[in-house]
This record gives C-alpha cells, structure tokens and sequence, in this order.
C-alpha cells in the first residue's frame, strides 16, 4: 500500500510539475508573441498587394448600396459577412464583383480609398501600390475619369496627412480578352500621371500570363512597371510563363514556384519579389491552414517574399493581422519579421534613395527595439 501510495503520489507530483512547466511555457509564448505583435505595429512597412475593391468592408458596402439605390443579395453587414465563406478563387470573386456594383460616384471612390488608406497608416504602412480594377467599373457605365479622380483625392489627402507615400497600379482583368485589355490600357495612357504600373489579376485557371503577351509589350513601351498574379490557382509553371512571356517586375503570390527547385533559383538569383497574402492563401484553399503555409521555407530559401493583405475586408485582417497570424502559425521571430518588412520595401517600385530611407527607418527601429 505504501508503495503504491508513494508511486501514485509521484506520479501526482511529476503531472503537477509537467503542467507547471507547460503553463510556463505557454505563458511565456504568450508574453513572447505579445511583444512580437507591439513589434509587427510599430515597424516601417509596404504593402504592395492590395485591391482597392477588396477593402469594401460590409458595412460601406451596405450604407454605399443604399445611398445609390442598389440592391444587394444581403439585407445587412452580418449577413453579408456570414456569406464570406470561400472555397475557391472564384467562388470569392462571384461575391466579389456583385459587392464591387454598389461603386458608381467619385465620392465612392474617394471613401473606399481614404478609408483603406487610413487603416494602413495606423499599421504604420509607409508605401503603398494599390491596385484597382478599372474594368469592372467601365463595364458598368462607371466613367472611367470617375473612379481615377477618386482614388486621386484620396492619395492626395494620404499623402498630406498621413505620413504614407502612394503608388497606382491598374490591373487587366484576365478572364475578359486581351483585346478588351488594350482598350483599357489606351485610356490609361492619358492618366500616366496617375498610373505607375500595369498588372494581371482575376482567375488565373485558363487564362495563363502568354495571353496577355502583346498588352504588356505595349505597357513595357510606355513606360509602365508592370506586375502579374501567378502560382496562386496557378503551378510553377505559371510564375515561369508569366516571367518569361509578360518580363514581369514583380510575381502576386507565386507561392507554388515552391514546385520548381530550378524557378526558386531563378527568382533567388535574380531576387524577384514575391507579394505573398497569407490570409488570403488560406481563405481561399491554397493552403488548408496558416501552419502549412510556405511562407516561412521561402525566407529560408533566400526568396524576396513580402506579406500583404489582397482582399481584407473578405479574408479577415489587413496587413498587421497577416503578420501576426503568419507569425503565431509559422514560428516567426523579430528577424524574420524585420526581413519581411526590408523586403517590402526592397521590392517596392520606389527610387534607391527612397527605399534607403525606409530601410533606415526600419533599420533604427529595430535597434530601438530589441536592443
């Protein structure tokens, strides 16, 4: 009896220690992914993937349907938001385009930007490349003037006031011809002020980069950086393509060049930026949770990959919360943080005098911080 008394109280005493350390330790990752979140919130970033439309937040959604005498197939913002449930890219973009319809005025423009702008600027984002997509506008009457001037008022205003510098990048609907994109493309050549860069977005499947050749040798002519969405519905081979056909800038998400040991050398090589959306990636099925992501395996690979938001207002957080949960899911640290938002910069389509002052900026920022 004695015996067994004493094993059981052993065993007692070795659960009541391993669940002190445990609450430790869980403590402690507690305590340790608090001061990583302050940290994500107070570094210097870009965000260089980004759709306008996809910051149309359920409730402006809503008040802007009603204010133009739209309707909607959802009575109010919960209800709109309980729609939100995606298991594919274009099960997200059916929803998408009928939310995009309540968009019509200047003014509409004007608030969906300003309002997008400002929450960047409270998560301490420094630059940003917006896309916007004038198509599904023009193709509703919308003037295609009307949606440019909005967005134009808004960057002006951002930049005034709120520390944040702006860059515009029209994107080409890619289930649409290419024919319809060059006539969109003529239109923004008398809005080059305005319009930094050209890119490619919309559902990837059965509408791969080679198609849109002839376009963006003319946007190359004109003087336009150019991006292009790849190897998100799209394999490796997509992301090659779209390099090797478009002579792209910049690859919008390519997480599956991870496929191609031979394409990651490229991309290392050359270090062209990849604009990873992990949120996005997850919402939409790419990946079936955060903690299978390859976010982490492509800084360890020497990819230039930065994180981004691409649709927030449908995907559930904006550029600090894709930080985050990135970070929670993949074990990121401090480092590998202040790379992610170096590498923000360093693909971004700024000059190397700029970019050298946001690096700085980070640069200060994390001595302050960790020493």
């Amino acid at each position: 009896m004695y015996i067994a008394f004493s094993t059981c109280v052993a065993l007692a005493l070795i659960n009541t220690s391993q669940g002190m350390v445990k609450s430790h330790a869980d403590n402690h990752r507690n305590i340790t992914m608090k001061t990583l979140a302050s940290f994500i919130a107070g570094i210097p970033k870009a965000e260089l993937h980004l759709h306008l439309e996809g910051t149309l937040e359920p409730e402006m959604m809503i008040a802007t349907g009603k204010r133009n005498g739209i309707s909607l197939p959802w009575p109010d913002a919960t209800a709109a938001r309980k729609a939100y449930n995606f298991n594919s890219l274009q099960s997200f973009l059916d929803i998408y385009y009928q939310a995009t319809a309540v968009l019509i005025t200047e003014e509409d423009f004007y608030d969906l930007t300003i309002a997008y702008l400002k929450k960047a600027a409270s998560q301490n984002v420094r630059h940003v490349e917006l896309f916007f997509d004038p198509q599904s506008h023009t193709a509703r009457g919308v003037g295609f003037e009307t949606v440019l001037c909005g967005i134009e008022r808004a960057f002006v205003e951002a930049n005034n006031s709120f520390n944040i510098s702006t860059k515009l990048i029209m994107c080409i609907l890619r289930h649409l011809s290419e024919k319809e994109g060059m006539e969109v493309l003529e239109k923004a050549l008398a809005w080059k002020p305005w319009i930094a860069g050209i890119g490619l977005d919309s559902s990837e499947q059965g509408n791969p980069p080679k198609k849109f050749r002839m376009l963006f040798d003319r946007a190359h002519q004109e003087g336009f950086f150019t991006v292009a969405h790849a190897g998100e519905e799209g394999d490796a081979a997509s992301v090659k393509e779209a390099l090797d056909t478009l002579h792209i800038s910049r690859i919008d998400h390519g997480v599956h060049c991870m496929e191609d040991e031979k394409l990651v050398t490229e991309l290392v090589n050359k270090q062209i930026p990849l604009t990873v959306c992990p949120l996005s990636n997850v919402r939409l099925k790419v990946f079936r949770n955060m903690s299978e992501h390859n976010l982490k395996l492509m800084l360890q690979k020497g990819l230039c990959v930065t994180i981004n938001s691409d649709d927030p207002a449908y995907f559930g957080g904006y550029i600090n919360e894709n930080y985050l949960e990135a970070a929670e899911a993949l074990d990121l640290d401090h480092h590998d943080i202040i790379k992610l938002a170096q590498n923000s910069f360093a693909a971004a389509s700024l000059s190397a005098v700029h970019k050298q002052l946001y690096l700085k900026e980070i640069e200060c920022y994390a001595r302050q911080q960790i020493n």
